[in-house]
């Protein structure tokens, strides 16, 4: 078997492309369960069981070291007629925050004893 240094290359390539891309799922993962977890905490409906990256940047956390930072899009309800899209932010592998837009409130209804 005789190995150009391309074939080494192209290997080395696919095989950090296939890492970044695992990666890069699994923390979109976290995101999904931090943001269904946040939505069922706020009262608010969690629409499409999904987050979407909407924006992806190098941004300096808190100790000046830079990290991706990943921006996902999902949509909520409160009323079941009124789509709300949010963010969720994710620096470094971490999620940082849910951002929730002004949104309608409804109480839920007061129970009879």
């Amino acid at each position: 078997m005789n190995l150009q240094l391309g074939d080494i290359f192209l290997v080395t390539a696919v095989i950090i492309i296939a890492a970044l891309f695992w990666r890069s799922h699994g923390i979109r993962e976290r995101a999904l369960g931090y943001t269904r977890k946040y939505c069922e905490r706020e009262e608010v409906e969690f629409l499409d069981d999904t987050v979407g990256m909407d924006k992806l940047a190098l941004q300096r956390d808190g100790n000046g070291k830079l990290r991706i930072t990943r921006i996902y899009r999902f949509e909520f309800t409160v009323t079941g007629g009124e789509r709300y899209q949010g963010h969720t932010i994710v620096m470094g592998g971490v999620v940082q925050r849910v951002d929730l837009p002004p949104h309608r409130y409804t109480p839920p209804p007061e129970r009879l004893h």
